[in-house]
């Protein structure tokens, strides 16, 4: 059994899944579905069940009662949480309380469409628990919502910020732009419009096309779907401009946040932290005194409820990954933050066994992509326009597949 753990080094974060859309937009790569018919007594049963499952799990690792482990954050992400009857989410938040020790300032998230009919749930949702919401807006140019298939106007989705502030302590907001031949004025304006609801942490993600996406067919029969790398790279520099301007300072490559009000749920993961996940397709890490132990639960909606159902559980696989994965996802993760991670991570993750490539972090260095302050490497703006160049060629050393090879 791992030894036991200084669990106030360890955060314990909880993530759900609700997988059901309305709509699969063609952008999306995540494990979401379109259902004609849900039986939500069904998956509030499967929920519970696998909640109650995960703490008994980790508490084993742990070596201790699941009862003192304290709970940090709880994200309901999908999919479209939003579409969840608000007393399954209630269910699950109580199920967690009397399951873990809950923080005093948990956060608890869900995320939502702008959608009319999930907008008057807002209500419910925050009657449920919930004190935060990331509200998916993704344009609010209304060629740009037909386009990523969107089904909501931008109508819809500045009422739903409006009433979102009112039932809400904490209200997040998402933009994808990089879209064919967007223009900086479209999307300074888009900005300034999420701006004017003195939202205190903003998402802006680059339009990617990722394999299996209806985007990813369409780019292989030749359609343009993205704008120009120049282009992207000069919208991301007027990003980090005008959110800057207004307070909203980058803490992550893709997210800008007021002082304090950075997603402390999104935070513990680029940390390499721990948290339990449920629901199909969910992943889940723990740090163990053997190593990061890896649950991912089965993908597919129905199997993983038939899983649930025979087992008491949807997981797929559950590993011990090596000191040298846990190294590479500690720098993958890690780096995505503003803020840097320790030269030296943690035993957990290598600690001194494995390194960075010396030369590489010299030349990045220069080229001022990346700083070292105090032990801790970070990237600068310009390393943020380049982070995956960045990673393969830091993680890229000869002597750590050796050394991994050998222990």
């Amino acid at each position: 059994m791992p030894a036991k753990l200084n669990l106030k080094n360890y955060p314990l974060s909880l993530y759900v899944h609700w997988p059901f859309c309305l709509a699969k937009c063609p952008y999306c790569d995540f494990n979401s579905h379109v259902a004609e018919t849900i039986d939500t007594a069904a998956w509030k049963w499967a929920l519970l069940t696998e909640l109650d499952f995960r703490a008994r799990q980790v508490a084993e690792v742990f070596s201790v009662d699941h009862r003192n482990i304290e709970l940090k954050s709880l994200f309901f992400g999908g999919g479209t949480p939003s579409l969840m009857p608000p007393q399954i989410t209630a269910d699950i938040i109580d199920c967690a309380a009397g399951l873990f020790k809950i923080a005093d300032n948990i956060e608890i998230t869900a995320e939502m469409n702008p959608t009319s009919v999930e907008t008057e749930k807002l209500s419910a949702f925050a009657h449920a628990g919930i004190n935060r919401v990331s509200v998916g807006i993704q344009s609010l140019d209304e060629t740009g919502l037909k386009f990523l298939g969107r089904e909501h106007d931008t109508k819809e989705a500045l009422s739903a910020i409006a009433a979102a502030k009112k039932h809400f302590p904490s209200v997040s907001a998402d933009l994808i732009y990089g879209l064919p031949e967007q223009t900086t004025a479209n999307w300074t304006e888009q900005l300034n419009s999420l701006l004017s609801f003195e939202l205190g942490h903003i998402s802006c993600y680059q339009l990617t096309i990722e394999t299996g996406t209806i985007f990813h067919t369409r780019a292989r029969q030749g359609h343009v779907l993205t704008a120009d790398n120049d282009a992207i790279a000069h919208l991301y520099v007027v990003t980090e401009e005008v959110l800057g301007k207004a307070g909203l300072h980058a803490y992550e490559v893709s997210n800008y946040a007021k002082l304090g009000q950075a997603s402390a749920h999104n935070v513990n993961y680029w940390k390499a932290g721990d948290w339990l996940a449920i629901g199909p397709g969910a992943h889940g890490r723990i740090t163990t005194a053997n190593g990061r132990f890896h649950m991912a639960n089965r993908k597919s909606p129905d199997g993983w409820l038939s899983n649930v159902t025979k087992k008491g559980h949807g997981c797929e696989t559950q590993v011990i990954e090596t000191m040298y994965q846990s190294f590479d996802e500690y720098w993958m993760m890690g780096l995505r933050l503003c803020e840097g991670r320790p030269m030296t991570p943690p035993p957990a993750f290598g600690g001194s066994d494995f390194v960075l490539h010396q030369d590489w972090l010299n030349i990045f260095i220069q080229e001022g992509w990346l700083e070292i302050n105090n032990g801790t490497v970070r990237t600068t703006l310009q390393g943020r326009l380049r982070l995956n160049t960045i990673l393969s060629r830091l993680l890229d050393v000869p002597e750590n597949e050796l050394r991994a090879e050998m222990s």
